[in-house]
């Protein structure tokens, strides 16, 4: 016999909404995992800015600058809302920047610290 028969047709038929299905059944699964790559390349990045603006601050401070000086330049690196602590101690500065990493419907649920220490220039 050539062409298709009923068998053929019942065939194809069984099989039309398995794409669909399966489309249904994967699309969350693809995307929770972009929002959980999204989410770790974001908390990198700001880890990254952490660090950046504690090595900065840290480089202010060993010049000898007030301490509201070494948090403005943490804070322009790292963003107004870090928490930035400086202490000198025997000639060395150390500044902790700590800052939240906001997840959209979660709130605050990250905090993220960076660190460095300097030796204050005479």
């Amino acid at each position: 016999m050539t062409g298709g028969g009923w068998a053929d047709r019942l065939r194809g038929g069984a099989d039309r909404g398995s794409v669909t299905a399966e489309l249904a059944v994967g699309l969350p699964a693809v995307a929770l995992l972009l929002v959980a790559v999204l989410g770790v390349g974001t908390a990198g990045v700001q880890h990254m800015r952490c660090a950046e603006a504690a090595r900065t601050a840290a480089r202010v401070a060993a010049l000898g600058e007030t301490d509201g000086e070494v948090v403005a330049a943490a804070r322009r690196v790292a963003g107004d809302r870090a928490d930035v602590q400086v202490s000198r101690t025997d000639g060395w500065a150390t500044v902790t920047v700590v800052a939240e990493l906001p997840m959209a419907g979660l709130g605050d649920v990250l905090t993220l610290e960076g660190r460095a220490t300097a030796w204050v220039e005479p």
